[in-house]
Parts: C-alpha cells; structure tokens; sequence
C-alpha cells in the first residue's frame, strides 16, 4: 500500500501477537507495549539525515557518523499514545515531546480536542507522532492538523495497528505524512474498532476497562 510501511520484523510480529490476546496482563501488556515501540522507532527513524562530526577514538581520530539537524518531536496523541511515547524515549532519551489531547464520542465517532501542548519550532524539526490505533482515522487527521497549525512541516505517523478504513482516510486528510505501522488488520466493526485488533489499546494498557 503507497505510503505505508508495515514493519514485519519477526520480534514486532511476535511481541504484536502476544499483545493481541485478550488473556494478556495488564502488566505484560504494558511492558510489551513498550518493548515493540522501540523496535517501531528504529524503523521510523531508518533514514534520518546524518553528517560526520570529528572524533578521536582510544586509538585514532576518525570522522564519524551524527544525527544532523535540530533533535526530534515525538508528538503522543493522548492517553494511548504515551504507551507508545516511553520505548520511543528509551531509543532517543533526547528528543522533544509534544502532547495532543483528543478524545472520540462514542456517538458520534469523531474527535473532541482537550489539550495541546509542543515546542514552538516545529517548523525545523521531524515530527513522528504517535498513536497506537489507526481506526476511524478521526483523532489522527484532528492531530496532524493541529501540528500543521503549529508549524510542523515534516511528519510522520507511527501506530501499532491500522484498519485499510482509517489509512485511506488519513491519507485523504494527509497525503504527504507517511505512515508506520505493524499490522493492516482486515477493517472495523460497527462501533469503530479494528477487527481483528486487540481490543481498546489505552484501556488495555492502564487496566482501566
């Protein structure tokens, strides 16, 4: 599918398997969780630009490979998203972190906006923002708007599971934000859930339903 790329690492789909069972813990949820957004980070991040920078090792000076440009936002779409948001941290414990707060009327099934908070110059950063279910594709495309709002230029969306719905949607939306994630699951039930999918991902990770 253009513009989306499935991570298919063994470790991504084995971890995604184990979180997917309605039996998992709370507790084991959460730490997967965690585990496997790392693993996504790298891929989103596989083509950050770089320069060289001067070094002298134990042995020799060597010029060596440095992330260039200003350090990344990572953008958690609340409360899910922060599931998410601490593996990521864990791979770049230096980048910047913007949240945005929306909830979906279970209604109505579009977003409601609460809260938003990022760092001002977005303009000169990558964006990854972060949400762990791709669905409807409403609280996605409300999200990416209010980045764009606030100057973001160069975004990216990582989720852990997307329906083909939510993907053709969000790239109506947003043609130019590719999107990262580790399963296209068969589409949504009538309340708006990913089917097969593995239930409410923020429920599922705070033990709150």
């Amino acid at each position: 599918m253009a513009g989306v790329t499935v991570v298919d690492h063994p470790l991504v789909q084995h971890k995604l398997t184990l979180m997917r069972r309605k039996e998992t813990s709370t507790a084991s949820f959460r730490r997967l969780l965690r585990e496997i957004s790392t693993l996504l980070c790298y891929e989103v991040t596989r083509h950050l630009d770089v320069t060289t920078t001067r070094i002298e090792t134990p042995m020799m000076e060597m010029d060596s490979p440095i992330l260039e440009g200003k350090k990344l936002v990572f953008a958690s779409i609340l409360r899910a998203g922060n599931g998410l948001l601490e593996g990521m941290l864990d791979l770049v414990p230096a980048a910047r972190v913007a949240h945005i707060g929306l909830y979906r009327d279970h209604e109505t099934l579009e977003a409601v906006e609460y809260y938003f908070k990022a760092p001002e110059d977005l303009e000169n950063r990558l964006v990854i923002a972060v949400d762990p279910m791709l669905a409807t594709a409403n609280s996605a495309i409300m999200a990416m708007d209010k980045l764009k709002e606030r100057g973001a230029r160069n975004i990216r969306f990582l989720c852990l599971l997307a329906a083909p719905e939510g993907i053709a949607r969000f790239q109506a939306a947003h043609p130019d934000i590719p999107i990262f994630t580790a399963s296209i699951d068969a589409g949504l039930n009538e309340k708006g859930y990913i089917i097969p999918g593995l239930g409410d991902a923020g429920d599922r990770m705070y033990g709150t339903k």
